[in-house]
């Protein structure tokens, strides 16, 4: 029995029926499939990943390599593309952070570094669909000519480009309903209900109680996979066991770009300078005076960023940013600072300065968004749960789509009783009973959250 119908128990159920023959296995979920926080994603993917160790951009590379097997098979029925993240900065003195960057993916497994520092250079940009025969590693673009060549739309000072290359975005709605398809074929059966109770007597899983329209059922099973996505807290606590999770909450903004500011064939454009946001003098000095907006004229941390979504008559760009990750508990429907939306656009107007062009009379825009489930370092849990028959895929924070295949790979793994790959320890719960690993966490750097 898998508890929750997201992405990642659907991709669960798929690798245990589909790609490990396991039989009678069990969703349950009180709602939709994919229709509570998996469907709110930017739906990227990215094997651009820090350090320490090379375990997330091992776990990313293994799941792109499902992602395109499973386009493959399918005729690319959820529209895998290739464009990269292009990582975008002003401020000459951040390029060699770039660089670095650049090297530490290298050696962790992302791809080759090539530098572009004249303007002869043999730069490629991506194509706007498909993946195959693109190039992973990234391309570091420091010569400001050939930046205007290929990326005209971005401010005038900017002064580096770099352009991770196995990155990109796909339908997770697609995606989640191929695997949901490919395992109801294979036995996978669905069941509405909210799970209330496990038994767990002898120290080992027995049976799940559900409550259902029909009233509540107990379930014989000897294996219950927490899948609960932002839930994931509350059922581990069924099982006894306390997962060392919380939740941030996140939106994205979705813009008809009837002004054409964002290229459609742009990969994802991502700034990475802190920035103040672009007011009038009258609007400054407006702001100054309240004191609950004040906070509008201080400096926001990097990482505004956005992509293109759709083509024809109505372009689309979705743009986020996480400028605010407090800690919250999750509660539906979500609600987000009404201000959202415009703070989000000015931030990212100081990239594409055509976006500006909203500012004067703000368009209507569509927010919407969940929660990010996260571990303290940010990578997620895939495992056994110290009660027997019980495991956990979950904290998958803000790149569940494009991890879950891994993830649920790895669990499957795990279940199966199948040989495990080398990154498998690094996201058990248990790591955390390693004192090395405690002492790392002490001093761990970037988490990779964009």
């Amino acid at each position: 029995m898998i508890c929750g119908a997201g992405i990642a128990g659907v991709a669960a159920a798929y690798h245990l029926a589909v790609r490990r023959g396991v039989s009678g296995v069990v969703l349950v979920d009180e709602r939709p499939p994919l229709s509570l926080t998996s469907d709110k994603s930017t739906e990227c993917y990215r094997n651009w990943w820090p350090g320490p160790g090379a375990a997330m951009v091992a776990v990313m590379n293994r799941s792109i390599d499902l992602l395109e097997e499973l386009a493959r098979e399918s005729g690319n029925v959820f529209r895998l593309n290739r464009r990269g993240y292009a990582f975008v900065t002003a401020d000459p003195a951040r390029v060699p952070q770039l660089v670095r960057a650049a090297e530490e993916a290298a050696a962790l497994g992302a791809g080759p570094v090539r530098r572009h520092v004249t303007s002869s250079s043999d730069y490629r940009p991506a194509p706007a669909e498909g993946f195959e025969g693109e190039p992973d590693g990234a391309d570091v673009i420091t010569d400001r000519s050939v930046i205007r060549r290929h990326f005209p739309y971005l401010a005038d000072d900017t002064v580096a480009v770099l352009h991770a290359r196995r990155c990109g975005w796909f339908s997770g709605q697609q995606l989640g309903m191929y695997l949901l398809e490919r395992a109801r074929a294979r036995g996978v059966r669905l069941i509405e209900g909210r799970v209330e109770r496990v038994d767990t007597a002898g120290g080992r899983v027995r049976a799940v109680t559900v409550s259902a329209r029909d009233g509540e059922h107990a379930i014989s099973t000897p294996r219950f996979v927490n899948a609960a996505g932002p839930f994931v807290g509350r059922v581990g606590r069924l099982l006894g066991v306390e997962l060392p999770v919380f939740c941030e909450r996140h939106a994205k903004v979705a813009l008809n770009d009837v002004l054409g500011a964002v290229p459609r064939d742009a990969p994802m454009l991502i700034w990475t300078d802190p920035l103040r946001l672009p007011w009038s003098r009258e609007e400054r000095t407006e702001l100054a005076e309240s004191e609950a907006h004040r906070y509008l004229l201080e400096e926001f941390p990097a990482g505004v960023h956005g992509r293109p979504e759709g083509a024809g008559e109505s372009p689309v760009v979705l743009l986020i940013w996480t400028y605010d990750a407090e800690a919250v508990e999750p509660t539906f429907p979500v609600e987000f600072d009404p201000a959202y939306a415009e703070i989000v656009l000015r931030g990212m107007s100081r990239m594409i300065p055509a976006l500006a062009g909203y500012l004067d009379r703000l368009p209507k825009c569509a927010v919407d968004g969940g929660y990010y489930t996260k571990t303290r370092e940010n990578r997620f849990l895939a495992g056994p749960l110290p009660l027997e028959g019980a495991y956990v895929i979950g904290a998958l924070s803000g790149y569940g789509l494009m991890a879950a295949n891994g993830a649920a790979d790895l669990l499957a793994d795990h279940i199966a009783g199948h040989e495990l790959p080398p990154y498998a320890p690094a996201f058990r719960l248990d790591r955390y009973q390693d004192p090395a690993y405690r002492a790392l966490l002490e001093k761990w750097g970037d988490s990779g959250q964009l």
